[in-house]
């Protein structure tokens, strides 16, 4: 399938890889991620991002103003915290935000070859972040990079091979599957930083096969530092693991002179970019082609005609697109125009997305991983499971009434967008399976504790009974069994000593042994259990 051979006068593409962090919240030594980052002394590289809301208000800009009125005001709360309230003290300080936000300002960009033989391209870093939340073990990496004037084949080709995180596989001249020939992370001094390892098959290879994980790509763990892979042996207090698909969901700004010249098949490959290479014959009776523009598309922008606008809103879940034309002022301006929603409105509606999802992905992954660590014949281990079954009950209340949105903005393109992107992610399905699972261990938790007391009941009967025993004897005789009134201090003591440690040993023993003389006071008692319907019929047939 041939793609028009139009020029993209200005590309750009935001990607953001959700990470889940190790050890996370719930081992028996863990801290807070921030205070993790903040303690460690080895974030040189990444620094906070001051709060445009704390600044001078003289630096405040437009397009912050316009992104925190976009939103509803709880999801305000939650991206920007809260201000200093009149109900409380002057000098109290704001509330901050539970989602921190650390940059990198030592990459200049990437310098990318798509194919061994291709032309080099350098995209320039327009932002290298790290969000942070509050009380959650995942992390999103957001790298944003753009460039100019590329054909619209090798824009789509470096969209489907960019955004990886290792090799799908390797051909025979050791070139990875789907992946870009090379990647140069480069300084600001135009200095080589990283190199990109993708043809160094057998290292991939090997670390599959002895640690049962998969090895990310040299690149992504440079831009990570001081976060390294959970399973290499690197030093490192801070580790990831991935906990999404290897394909990493991205956004792209696509503006060119004609967006109208597009054909459909055009607008087919750009929506399928993620999974399908540019080029490629797409069945015609591919589900994906039946319900295309009802299923993906937002056109509530998109007239089509000389007249304008033309804007087409492109929504698949992993990725979100916006195609445009170039000459159009207000889509190319970064302050209040199209240009300026998809790098901050648009955006915060993406992440927002696809956190929820690592989010619970991450709360499934660590239940599977407590039952696999569960031994019920180790007392430690038992309680272990139990601490963390409640520590995850515990993050997952908090996740519920501080992170969940249904509902975003009021703002038609922007609800819409949300409510597509969340679609497509089945984050509502996911949800609801992620709850069911944390409600049901909750609910074994209380039945085993129920059970718990319910024995500790019984054994503090069995020796109430045992003690009873001997109360009723001495009552009988009055408790002197020995004239002492005369004798010395010394001797009461010594007798007072080995009735105190008699009696402590009875019980004790009393203890020990009350379940099985639970069994025989219920056996004296005559309430063994009856023989099931069928044993009894059995016994009528023999007599």
């Amino acid at each position: 399938m041939t793609l028009t051979n139009q020029t993209v006068d200005h590309f750009r593409t935001t990607l953001l890889w959700p990470l889940q962090i190790r050890p996370g919240f719930y081992g028996d030594h863990v801290q807070p991620i921030r205070t993790l980052l903040k303690g460690s002394g080895q974030l040189s590289d990444w620094k906070l991002v001051d709060d445009e809301f704390t600044q001078n208000p003289a630096d405040f800009q437009e397009r912050h103003y316009k992104e925190f009125i976009t939103f509803l005001p709880a999801v305000q709360r939650f991206l920007y915290g809260e201000g200093r309230s009149k109900g409380r003290e002057p000098d109290d300080p704001a509330l901050p935000a539970p989602v921190e936000v650390y940059r990198r300002h030592d990459v200049k960009g990437l310098r990318v070859w798509v194919l061994p033989d291709s032309e080099p391209v350098f995209l320039r870093t327009a932002h290298l972040d790290l969000y942070l939340f509050m009380d959650e073990d995942v992390v999103l990496l957001n790298l944003e990079v753009w460039a100019d004037a590329l054909p619209l084949p090798e824009v789509l080709d470096l969209l489907y091979r960019f955004g990886r995180a290792y090799p799908a596989g390797w051909e025979d001249s050791g070139q990875g599957h789907h992946n870009l020939s090379r990647v140069e992370v480069v300084g600001l001094n135009d200095e080589v930083l990283a190199v990109s390892d993708g043809a160094e098959k057998e290292r991939y290879l090997h670390f599959v096969c002895e640690h049962r994980a998969p090895f990310v790509a040299s690149q992504w763990r440079f831009l990570l530092r001081p976060l390294v892979l959970d399973n290499t042996d690197e030093p490192g207090v801070l580790r990831f693991r991935q906990v999404e698909f290897y394909r990493m969901p991205m956004m792209v700004f696509l503006a060119m002179k004609n967006p109208r010249a597009l054909t459909r098949e055009d607008f087919i490959h750009i929506t399928q970019v993620s999974h399908v290479q540019p080029g490629d014959q797409i069945a015609p009776s591919s589900p994906i082609l039946q319900n295309l523009e009802k299923e993906y598309f937002y056109d509530r922008y998109w007239t089509n005609s000389i007249e304008g606008p033309n804007t087409r809103f492109i929504c698949t879940g992993n990725a979100m697109m916006v195609v445009g034309e170039s000459h159009s002022q207000y889509f190319m301006d970064a302050e209040r125009g199209i240009l300026a929603q998809f790098r901050h409105q648009h955006f915060v509606v993406f992440m927002i997305a696809h956190f929820h999802r690592a989010a619970l992905l991450s709360f499934s992954d660590f239940l599977s991983e407590a039952i696999n660590d569960l031994d019920t014949r180790n007392p430690v281990s038992v309680r272990r499971f139990k601490r963390r079954i409640w520590a995850t009950f515990q993050n997952f209340l908090t996740f519920t009434h501080r992170y969940w949105f249904h509902q975003v903005s009021e703002l038609g393109h922007v609800r819409a967008l949300f409510e597509m992107t969340r679609t497509h992610l089945e984050t509502d399905d996911l949800y609801e399976e992620v709850k069911e699972q944390v409600g049901g261990m909750s609910d074994y938790l209380d039945s085993d504790s129920e059970r718990e007391q319910s024995d500790t009941v019984i054994r503090l009967t069995v020796v109430t009974v045992v003690g009873l025993i001997f109360s009723v004897v001495t009552g009988f005789f009055g408790m002197n069994f020995f004239a002492m009134a005369e004798e010395s201090i010394w001797v009461k003591t010594t007798y007072f000593v080995i009735a105190t440690s008699v009696t402590i040993a009875l019980l004790l023993l009393t203890a020990a042994r009350s379940r099985q003389l639970a069994e025989v006071i219920d056996s004296l008692s005559g309430n063994k259990p009856s023989a099931p319907p069928k044993h009894r019929s059995a016994d009528k047939r023999q007599l």
